[in-house]
């Protein structure tokens, strides 16, 4: 059994979920998943950049409309449902919990508790925080003791 920590930031595709699960080939894998609700104006400003560079200019307009803070906890709690539920219909055995504050202490106290084998970061490009390697995965790998892997989710949900 391989028991990988799953960090989004959205629900999984489809597409996401079948890459996920085939990773390890035909192990049987647990995962443990963290989603963390959108956060501030600041990272609002870091996401309307990257839409931008992904010459997405529309979604970086919407930005302003997309709930923050605590007013993301429904749909962050509701993102993480399905994405749970994606993962067991797919076979694998999955939990999930929202990240309230400290998304890197929460990853690192998660891998302790699960014992995991890896971590698995799976978020859009963030080309800001990556270039400056302030992105999950990089901070990650710095703290938690076990392989990190980051991969771009596969479309938009």
């Amino acid at each position: 059994m391989f028991t990988s920590v799953l960090m989004i930031e959205k629900a999984l595709t489809s597409a996401d979920v079948e890459f996920v699960t085939t990773l390890h080939g035909d192990e049987p894998v647990t995962f443990h998943v963290l989603l963390q609700p959108r956060g501030d104006q600041a990272d609002r400003l870091l996401r309307a950049i990257d839409d931008i560079a992904l010459g997405e200019l529309d979604e970086a307009v919407r930005e302003r409309d997309t709930p923050e803070g605590t007013a993301a906890q429904g749909v962050g709690q509701q993102a993480l449902d399905v994405s749970v539920q994606a993962l067991r219909a797919a076979g694998s055995t999955a939990e999930g919990r929202l990240v309230e504050d400290h998304p890197l202490e929460a990853l690192k106290a998660l891998v302790a508790e699960a014992s995991a084998d890896e971590v698995i970061v799976l978020t859009d490009p963030h080309y800001v925080e990556e270039f400056f390697h302030r992105d999950w995965a990089s901070r990650a790998r710095h703290k938690v003791g076990v392989p990190v892997l980051k991969l771009f989710s596969h479309s938009k949900v």
